[in-house]
């Protein structure tokens, strides 16, 4: 077979080589920066995700070198293939700016505002953007949709009313699982990511699906609000696992691992599947090889309690106070049976209740 041949596209006036037939967004990723467009239902490792979320919307404004004309409208990048000699405008097009905060809007119309309660706070794909692009107020009028929370089975947690309808779920799903247990129902604004007459989603990949949604729509119960993100350290780890390749993201805080997650690149997209096993019942650090920290982009708010080590920080009192022990007038644990140092948040099953911490049980 003949060589496939090397296109040249101009993005924001930086020039790239890249094989015929790539997408506009992954020749953008190629040159890095805010010259990629965002995206939250694109997914390389997904067949037939993209141009659903309209969140990664270009100006071409030349279409190749042999047809230079503009095309007329707006095209979603991640569905747009590159011509030799294309010139697309992304961060430097007022038109895109304007019609990414349009979509932006549009997104938020039911999405609740719950961030200070939601567990994807921090590492939301929806609040970066909402952040970047988004509005101080909402034109929308109407009254948002909403739904019951679901449990999915023993480990992950449906919250439809959060729900952008990116499909990334529905596809993880589709091609990981051998058969099909959830999907879309309904059509338009009733439409809702369910399963089939509510049976559990209980395949060996299906906590996958909790790292690809760009939102808190499906979450992990085993950490359900246990801890914030920007408390926790991330730490590579691995271990011999028959079922996936065991490379996984530990979030410890001192020697607690309270979550694991499929490691991600930089585009916040899974670089391999983990099984249900590593991600949900190996909770201890010695059920893991360290491998060291995970390299956290300064700008995130992950980064601020990135330690150099899995291990509990050190006190500083001590030094500043010559080596002396703090004098207490009070400690707080003879007094209240809450937040007892004996007992292990991440251990708990689910979020933490009063009674988790009551001594005089039955």
């Amino acid at each position: 077979m003949p060589d496939t041949p090397l296109f040249k596209v101009t993005i924001d006036n930086i020039t790239v080589e890249v094989p015929a037939g790539t997408s506009i967004l992954e020749a953008a990723r190629k040159i890095g920066g805010e010259v990629a467009p965002p995206a939250m239902c694109f997914y390389s490792k997904l067949k037939g995700s993209g141009g659903k979320c309209r969140t990664c919307l270009v100006e071409v404004s030349k279409g190749s070198e042999k047809d230079p004309r503009p095309m007329p409208k707006l095209v979603a990048s991640c569905r747009t293939t590159v011509m030799d000699g294309m010139e697309v405008k992304n961060i430097t097009s007022p038109k895109v700016i304007d019609a990414r905060a349009g979509i932006v809007e549009f997104l938020l119309l039911n999405h609740p505002l719950d961030c200070p309660i939601c567990d994807q706070a921090g590492e939301c794909h929806l609040q970066d953007l909402s952040y970047e692009h988004g509005k101080v107020g909402t034109r929308y009028e109407f009254q948002r949709r909403t739904f019951k929370k679901q449990d999915l089975g023993p480990y992950i947690q449906l919250h439809m009313t959060r729900c952008i309808m990116c499909f990334r779920c529905v596809f993880t799903a589709d091609q990981l699982t051998d058969k099909r247990e959830h999907g879309v129902l309904d059509r338009g604004d009733h439409a809702e990511i369910a399963t089939f007459i509510q049976k559990s989603l209980d395949h060996d990949f299906i906590g996958n699906v909790i790292d690809v949604c760009p939102v808190g729509a499906l979450t992990d119960r085993t950490f359900r609000f246990k801890n914030r993100v920007w408390f926790l350290n991330p730490t590579d780890a691995h271990r011999d696992c028959p079922k996936c390749t065991g490379k996984v993201t530990l979030w410890n805080r001192g020697d607690e691992v309270f979550r694991v997650t499929a490691r991600k690149d930089e585009w916040g997209e899974v670089e391999e599947w983990i099984c249900n096993e590593c991600r949900f019942e190996k909770k201890k650090t010695s059920d893991w090889v360290i491998e060291g920290p995970r390299a956290i982009s300064r700008h995130s708010v992950i980064s601020q309690g990135h330690y150099l080590d899995a291990v509990k920080p050190t006190e500083t009192f001590d030094a500043v106070n010559s080596g002396r022990e703090p004098h207490l007038l009070l400690d707080i644990h003879n007094v209240s049976d809450v937040n007892k140092p004996s007992i292990d948040l991440s251990l708990i099953e689910g979020p933490a209740h009063s009674t988790d911490f009551n001594t005089n049980k039955n």
